[in-house]
């Protein structure tokens, strides 16, 4: 939400529900949360619209209240690689705030999506004084490299069916996507966008996880039966 950016322009404060929705307040103390709760901001970002663009310096932690964001980059050939999607209750962009280093990524809603900030200077503040706050974020960082080396082992095995099955698992990861709950709102070109595949790719892929019995596809979105099979996908074939 660089301070530019229509999206900042459109800052508003968090409603109560929204403040819910927030998974790192609950290990705050009641005088830390109170503090963070003054500062947090949230914006409805349009589907589309980027949140966060390489090489700007960052002014917020983000996280998603509602929505769904994708973290990616474009290589020289003017490729889009996608690093990982952004569900409902996730925040990103840790490393990046501790550093204090422009962005490496660009993240983009996918859809319409409400995108909460804290200020970085309130986020170094609680990494400072919060011992909550400080296992939260060791969490995260713990979580997110497990992410991505399963994404760059998915990568090497170049199985459609697995890049599908463990982009589901990744979403589904409860200590990155609290919120996410048992169903993931997702459309088949979303998944698309997210593991780099075609639509129709996608749901033939979805459909092999159906038929094994891991997932159940439901109006607007994929449900997961069984997330420890996503997670270590060993389906054979092509």
């Amino acid at each position: 939400m660089p301070q530019d950016s229509p999206l900042h322009q459109r800052r508003r404060p968090p409603s109560p529900q929204e403040l819910a929705g927030i998974p790192w307040l609950s290990a705050l103390t009641p005088p830390e949360r109170e503090a963070a709760t003054a500062q947090l901001v949230v914006g409805d970002a349009t589907a589309g619209e980027v949140v966060c663009r390489v090489g700007r310096a960052p002014t917020y932690w983000f996280g998603v209240v509602e929505g769904l964001l994708k973290m990616n980059i474009d290589n020289a050939r003017g490729d889009s690689l996608t690093f990982t999607g952004v569900s409902r209750g996730g925040w990103f962009g840790e490393g990046t705030a501790l550093k204090r280093e422009p962005y490496r990524y660009n993240v983009q809603a996918l859809r319409a999506s409400v995108v909460a900030g804290l200020p970085l200077e309130h986020f170094h503040l609680l990494l400072a004084q919060s011992l909550g706050f400080n296992r939260f974020i060791m969490n995260q960082l713990n979580e997110r490299l497990g992410q991505f080396i399963a994404a760059r082992e998915s990568d090497r095995l170049n199985n459609p069916d697995v890049r599908v099955a463990r982009g589901l698992a990744a979403l589904f990861n409860p200590v990155l996507f609290p919120g996410v709950g048992e169903v993931l709102q997702i459309t088949q070109q979303e998944l698309a966008y997210l593991v780099g595949l075609s639509r129709q790719r996608v749901n033939m892929a979805l459909q092999r996880l159906v038929h094994e019995g891991w997932i159940k596809v439901v109006y607007g979105g994929v449900q997961v039966l069984n997330l420890p099979a996503l997670r270590s996908h060993t389906l054979g074939g092509p």
